[in-house]
């Protein structure tokens, strides 16, 4: 994507902020919202001080909001939601106010201002309790959480906004995605960050259950790529649809301490001698998570260049480079 004007939700958070980098290395004008109930600062600061970098401060639950940052827009990539099937659990009302009503809010503003396409982030957590493995894209299950039912239900409106006001979506369920900036700390961090976090400690990570769920562990560049490809992609079968976004391969809860431990050591053999501990199952949770990625490589021409193994060396080094971590004794 070159010399467009883009709109990146959640810009300041993991997955929105890296889509900053790569839209500003392209030469595009790019206009940042973000509330920072989850997003960085230190996030887009780097991009501060740019004539093509535009930051509204700002919630997607105000629909003005939306409006203005809408406005003259040609591509919106929408990633601004609350995360976390336990926080849904715990808060369904605060997660179904964001993720339903601010994605409405959005889908509203973005028919208003005529953008040439809305794209967004759904979610893995749509296939519910479906047992088919790999999961594609038009068989899924009943869902197991708020959250899962607030990101189905993102769904529904983007079709019905397509049908009914001509507006251009495209969802990406993302599956487990991993990788520079995801946040280690808080109470809803996801497993990688979280279980990093823990072995540059010299803390034992916790595992939910025996470890033998599975997750199809996605870095963030693939992410990248695909959030790209379908806000250009010209093909009309393309478009008002949703597809997998993922490696299409899957790992499962012990495996992932195991390489993630080895390349940790890498830059601090210490890590190696960490053993993990194993907890209470957590409610909500798919047991196993495995994408069929055909129809994004068909349609969409994905092909992820980061397997599990590559992003896992890179998101390793880029932890270990980043973040201080404390040994718990001192």
């Amino acid at each position: 994507m070159e010399n467009s004007r883009v709109l990146v939700t959640g810009g300041a958070g993991f997955i929105g902020s890296n889509l900053i980098d790569a839209l500003m290395e392209q030469n595009n004008e790019v206009v940042c919202l973000d509330n920072f109930s989850n997003g960085k600062r230190e996030n887009i600061v780097h991009h501060e001080g740019s004539e093509r970098f535009h930051f509204i401060e700002g919630d997607i639950r105000s629909l003005d909001t939306c409006h203005k940052a809408c406005d003259g827009i040609d591509y919106v990539l929408h990633q601004a939601a609350l995360g976390s099937v336990p926080r849904s659990i715990k808060n369904p009302i605060l997660s179904t106010e964001v993720n339903i009503m601010g994605f409405l809010n959005m889908l509203v503003a973005a028919r208003d201002a005529k953008v040439k396409r809305f794209v967004y982030a759904a979610s893995s957590s749509t296939y519910g309790d479906s047992k088919t493995l790999p999961k594609v894209e038009n068989v899924i299950g009943k869902p197991l959480s708020p959250y899962a039912i607030t990101k189905y239900v993102n769904e529904l409106y983007a079709d019905n906004f397509s049908e009914l006001y001509g507006l251009e979506t495209v969802g990406l369920r993302y599956f487990n995605v991993f990788g520079r900036r995801q946040d280690p700390f808080g109470a809803y961090a996801a497993v990688i960050p979280k279980f990093v976090m823990a072995l540059m400690k010299y803390e034992s990570p916790v595992i939910n259950g025996d470890g033998s769920f599975s997750r199809d562990f996605t870095y963030v560049d693939n992410v990248v790529q695909a959030n790209q490809l379908a806000a250009l992609v010209a093909t009309p079968e393309a478009v008002n649809t949703v597809y997998n976004v993922a490696c299409g391969e899957r790992t499962d809860l012990n495996e992932l301490v195991v390489v993630l431990r080895k390349n940790l050591a890498k830059f601090d053999p210490r890590v190696a001698d960490v053993q993990a501990t194993h907890g209470s199952s957590r409610a909500g949770d798919i047991p196993h998570s495995l994408a069929d990625i055909g129809k994004a490589k068909c349609l969409l021409g994905y092909d992820p260049q980061f397997g599990f193994t590559a992003g896992i060396q890179a998101a390793a080094e880029w932890y270990f480079k980043n973040l201080d971590a404390v040994p718990s004794d001192e």
